[in-house]
């Protein structure tokens, strides 16, 4: 069985994946840490020195390679993942394959992000809360269309960790742990 967790950046997709995991003792992967590992690079280096479209072919190849593994896992994807050739589409034909949109509020978004945005390449550049708003709210607008072709949604503007992964858990049939 696989998990995968979709949603915007800042929407808690490892954080969230990395407690599911150890709750079901599934393996834990992070694509992004996936490509970086690859890569040998930062997120912000490979988009500054090899660019956007190399970043996509090698999240995509990952992407595969990893829902094709034997083992059990929670999976967080890239904000952008699903939105990106086939990608959705292999997720949703993988067989005991679960896809969970982590949705969060514009507001919550942009108070988490405004301080990590240098860390974050499509955010980088922006100075200002208003300008960081504007830019989320379009890239969500654009991305509804894919993350809402969940299996299941969750929405994490205002639920603890905690409560998040136990709603998760239910909705996967995994409440109790891996034997339920």
């Amino acid at each position: 069985m696989k998990i995968v967790l979709c949603g915007y950046m800042g929407a808690g997709k490892s954080l969230i994946g990395k407690k599911i995991a150890k709750k079901l003792s599934f393996h834990f992967v992070d694509l992004d840490k996936k490509i970086a590992d690859r890569e040998q690079l930062g997120i912000p280096e490979i988009f500054a020195e090899k660019g956007e479209i190399h970043f996509r072919k090698t999240e995509a190849s990952l992407l595969r390679e990893t829902l094709n593994s034997e083992e059990n896992m929670v999976l967080a994807l890239g904000g952008g993942t699903p939105c990106y050739g086939q990608n959705l589409q292999w997720i949703k034909d993988h067989p005991e394959t679960i896809l969970i949109y982590l949705k969060m509020n514009l507001q919550a978004l942009t108070d988490r992000l405004f301080e990590e945005r240098k860390n974050r390449p499509l955010i980088s550049n922006v100075d200002t809360r208003d300008a960081l708003e504007d830019f989320i709210r379009k890239h969500i607008f654009e991305r509804r269309y894919y993350y809402l072709q969940s299996d299941y949604t969750v929405d994490c503007s205002t639920a603890s960790p905690g409560e998040i992964v136990m709603e998760i858990l239910a909705e996967t049939g995994r409440a109790g742990g891996e034997d339920s």
